[in-house]
Order: C-alpha cells, then structure tokens, then sequence
C-alpha cells in the first residue's frame, strides 16, 4: 500500500506523503503501538512534535519496523517556548527519535512578538547543516509567513494549520498557492457535523465513512492529511480514501457545510 501514497515535493529529493499519521495526544506504549500499526499498515509520514512528548516511542516504533530510514518522512516541530534553544530542542528531537535527521521541521505556533523571525533564521540554519531536510511553519497567517519570506528569501515548504469542513478559508488556500507553501490539514474531523444527511448520503454513494469523505475533500483540495487513529482498522480506513474521488458537485457540498 505504501507505494500508492502519492507525495509532493518540497524541495529536491524532499517528498511528503499526501497522507500521514498524526500522533497528537498519543503518548506512551499506545504511541509506539500505534506507531508501529501505521507503519506496518502503510504509512511512510509520521507527524509529531516536542509538545506531544512520544518522540522516543515513534523512535522506537521506526527502528523495530525494520523499515530503512530514507522510506519514512518524519515531521517535528518546535514549541513557540523554545524560540531562541532551537538548535537544543532539534537536538533533543534527534536524540528521543534516534535519528540523524528529520524530513520536515515546522515552527509549531508564532513564537511571541518579534521572536519569529530569529527563529526561522536558526531553522535555515539547521536545514543548512543537514540536521532537517526542509523547513516549515504551523499555525501562521498568510502576514506572518510573508515577514518570514521578506526578510529572508526564503518560503516555508509548509503551513500546518486546523482545517476541516467547519473551518476552513479558500481565501488562505489561494495565499498559500501563490506562495507555493503546501498546506497540511490537522483536526479535519473536529467540529465537522458527522451525522449530516448530505454527508451521510455522498459517503453511501461511495460506500465509504464520513470521516473518509471528509479526508477525500481534504485531498481535493491538495492538502496533506494526518488523521490520527489508534486502531489499525480505522489507520487502514484513513488510507483507503485513495480508492474513490468525489465529484465536483460533492466537493461544493462538503466545502458549504
């Protein structure tokens, strides 16, 4: 299943998985399980961060996978409290995870006032001395992101911000287009009315779930999910959604809900 997850490329050679496992509130044996079924289920894009305190279990879940490091992108980020102990934090990142580098490293939210930037700064940095392949924000504004890009030259590969069929803006999405700064979703299915008819009727149409309607919409869109799951049936589910297309009239739906 592995090999059918189309991937986008964020620099040469750099190229995310459309489809990833996200491992917020995971934490402790349940995450290096979990980790390990996602692997073993197909996943090759794990996202966690400082914050989510389960970087050593997803560590030892990569390492037990008998997985080869290269076919697994592994996405951290940087808690805004840390701005100014970036290179610390990637460390410490590194060291819990048990490997030499990450894929993808994202400012988790804007540090405080006038920090962002410096913290970015320390980001390109850490891209340049080969400890992360690319370089990336979470959380930012399309203002935030142009500082970024004005006082430096240089784009984050992506924003990871909440987005679901209650909360999203095209208008952001088209910033980010031009920009040429990938999105990726988190919390698609928060706040989204699962019981909905419309939805309900468009999954039947389908014979898929809700959830994997919602995910599907999501990568209409060209936004990289990260569903997160503890159970292998549901982590199989989330990757089956590269097994139909919705329609353009269902992506209309889905987007005025």
């Amino acid at each position: 299943m592995a090999h059918d997850i189309p991937a986008v490329e964020l620099a040469p050679g750099v190229n995310l998985p459309t489809i990833g496992f996200g491992t917020w509130q995971i934490t402790g044996r349940s995450a290096y399980e979990s980790a390990r079924a996602a692997l073993d289920a197909g996943y090759r894009h794990i996202d966690t961060a400082t914050m989510y305190g389960n970087e050593e279990e997803i560590g030892r879940a990569l390492r037990d996978s008998g997985l080869d490091r290269s076919e697994v992108f592994i996405t951290t980020k940087l808690p805004p409290s840390q701005a100014g102990r970036e290179r610390q934090t990637l460390e410490a990142s590194l060291k819990a995870l048990g490997v030499d580098f990450v894929d993808l490293w994202l400012i988790h939210w804007p540090p405080a006032r006038g920090k962002s930037l410096p913290t970015w700064v320390s980001f390109l940095e850490q891209r340049d001395a080969g400890r992360i392949r690319a370089a990336g924000v979470s959380n930012y504004d399309t203002a935030l992101v142009d500082e970024l890009v004005r006082e430096t030259g240089e784009t984050p590969v992506v924003n990871q911000v909440a987005w679901s069929p209650a909360q999203h803006d095209p208008r952001f999405l088209d910033d980010m287009r031009e920009r040429r700064v990938v999105v990726e979703g988190y919390s698609s299915l928060k706040n989204t009315p699962l019981d909905d008819p419309r939805l309900v009727a468009i999954a039947k149409a389908h014979d898929a779930t809700v959830p994997q309607v919602v995910l599907r919409w999501q990568l209409h869109h060209d936004i990289v999910v990260i569903p997160k799951s503890t159970r292998p049936e549901r982590m199989r589910e989330n990757l089956a959604v590269l097994g139909f297309e919705l329609t353009n009239e269902e992506i209309e739906t889905v987007s005025t809900l």
